[in-house]
């Protein structure tokens, strides 16, 4: 009996990895019948009903970009359902497998976009499906298109920076990472992130109590104080002044005894740190090295004893 109950849950497994969750769980009812306490079949048949569910939502949907949208955002939300309790993996490796296929199925038909911001993000979202699906090659090919047709997107470079890391070019996906976070850290989903280089650095930022917005302005800090993010590059001249304008804005805005310093502090300590790389960079005097270096004293003596040792 034992061996034909294995035997069932592949079968079960193997529907989920090929999209068919509904059959999958009506094989799951019917081993439930001769052990409801299993782990294993529970968690299987919450995969299962989670995909059912999401699906019956798309019905409310008709462009076919946003029901691909909706099946990632649902994916994410589900994530802490996923996680919590006892994770029988092989369920959750057949759901991932089968469901984002099917999410896959909603972007390549769009491949042929011609508006640039538009087709920039069916590029990313397919670049998603395929990373999950471990096909990270693809998965590269999708992300560099996207950034090509509207480059600088940060929530693009850092899926590419994600890509890299976990094809083990650990190098440049710290260059890529660390790009995403200066061009704008709140527009990154951390929730699609898989490499270990970057989810080690949230958890050790969460560490530091660090949450929603907060978390995403002081990844990049924590990043640079860590030698995580340590990959550095020349700025153009038309980048400098535009960092020295952010600079001299947020400084102002510091100033006034309203201002929401939770937020401003770490984008000022990742401005300076990257204003000091362009001074080392360009071999610029240490004065102006020292004078951004009590900056960042001034505002958070922590992160610059950390900084300095």
């Amino acid at each position: 009996m034992k061996f034909q109950m294995e035997e069932e849950i592949k079968e079960a497994l193997s529907l989920l990895a090929d999209g068919d969750p509904v059959e999958a769980r009506h094989v799951i009812g019917i081993l439930f019948e001769h052990d409801l306490e299993s782990k294993e079949l529970t968690y299987t048949n919450r995969c299962c009903t989670f995909w059912i569910d999401a699906t019956k939502r798309l019905a409310e949907l008709t462009d076919t970009f946003e029901q691909g949208e909706r099946l990632l955002t649902e994916w994410k939300s589900f994530q802490p359902n996923l996680n919590s309790g006892t994770i029988y993996e092989p369920a959750l490796y057949a759901m991932q497998k089968g469901y984002f296929s099917k999410a896959l199925e909603y972007f390549t038909p769009l491949f042929d976009e011609k508006e640039p911001l538009r087709k920039a993000e069916i590029y990313r979202n397919a670049g998603i499906c395929y990373k999950k699906l471990g096909n990270f090659e693809d998965a590269k090919i999708c992300l560099s298109e996207a950034n090509k047709v509207y480059p600088n997107l940060a929530s693009v470079v850092a899926e590419l920076a994600d890509c890299y890391a976990l094809c083990g070019e650990e190098r440049f996906g710290k260059v890529l990472f660390r790009e995403a976070f200066f061009l704008d850290p709140e527009k990154i989903d951390i929730d699609y992130l898989d490499s270990e280089l970057i989810k080690c650095l949230i958890e050790k930022t969460k560490e530091k109590g660090h949450s929603g917005r907060n978390l995403l302005l002081w990844i990049p800090v924590y990043g640079v104080l860590g030698g995580i993010l340590n990959v550095k590059r020349g700025l153009s001249s038309q980048e400098v002044c535009r960092l020295r304008q952010n600079i001299y804005a947020m400084e102002s805005e510091n100033k006034d005894p309203c201002c929401n310093t939770d937020i401003l502090v770490p984008k000022l300590l990742n401005s300076y740190f990257w204003l000091i790389d362009h001074y080392m960079l360009t071999h610029e005097s240490m004065s102006k090295v020292n004078d951004t270096l009590l900056k960042i004293k001034l505002i958070d003596s922590n992160v610059y004893d950390a900084y300095v040792k």
